[in-house]
């Protein structure tokens, strides 16, 4: 069973129908006990980090997500889901992320291309990965801010838009990705089916 954390901020469906069409047995809740009996677990997020840490803090599931993303069972955060496990976001000054990861989340300079990032960039698998391609291959962004984690270690993948972004990380059984695999085609699929397969 994979769990799609429901904290009530976050694209919820479109990942649910993903796993549907790939016969994968999945539930939206918000129930503490189902999150931590899953074997997968899926935090999703749209919006800013801001509403989504409010979001996650009014619905008690604060420890919860921390819990679930102990490296116990294989954990995804998706866009959003990404951003929130880090420490704190230029998005939301003041406001305290999960801190599962050391760093922070930046806005994306502005080089004189359009921001949000938004549409197809391929990305660039940095190292050895149990979910991600193993060449190069387009996936879908939309996003105004990325990732800077202390231990650069634990990036996965880059993209360039204007510059080099880390867009990906993994570490152990915690896995994020900035793009959206669910809107990615095959190829975010092939990563999804990687994901449940751990």
């Amino acid at each position: 069973m994979v769990a799609i954390i429901d904290y009530g901020a976050g694209n919820l469906h479109s990942v649910k129908n993903a796993l549907d069409f790939l016969g994968v047995d999945s539930v939206i809740t918000k129930d503490k006990d189902e999150i931590l009996s899953a074997d997968h677990v899926i935090l999703p997020g749209v919006g800013s980090f801001g509403d989504a840490m409010e979001c996650i803090n009014n619905s008690g599931l604060y420890d919860v997500i921390k819990k679930a993303a102990d490296g116990s069972r294989p954990f995804l955060g998706i866009c959003l889901g990404l951003h929130l496990l880090f420490d704190e976001s230029e998005e939301s000054p003041g406001v305290r992320g999960l801190g599962i990861l050391s760093g922070k989340v930046v806005k994306i300079p502005d080089c004189g291309l359009k921001i949000p990032h938004m549409g197809w960039n391929n990305i660039d698998v940095s190292k050895k990965s149990r979910i991600l391609p193993t060449e190069s291959e387009f996936m879908y962004f939309v996003h105004s801010y990325y990732i800077t984690p202390e231990n650069t270690d634990v990036i996965s993948s880059y993209t360039t838009y204007g510059e080099k972004l880390g867009v990906s990380i993994e570490r152990g059984n915690v896995f994020a990705v900035q793009f959206h695999p669910e809107k990615s085609g095959e190829a975010g699929l092939n990563i999804l089916k990687k994901f449940i397969s751990l």
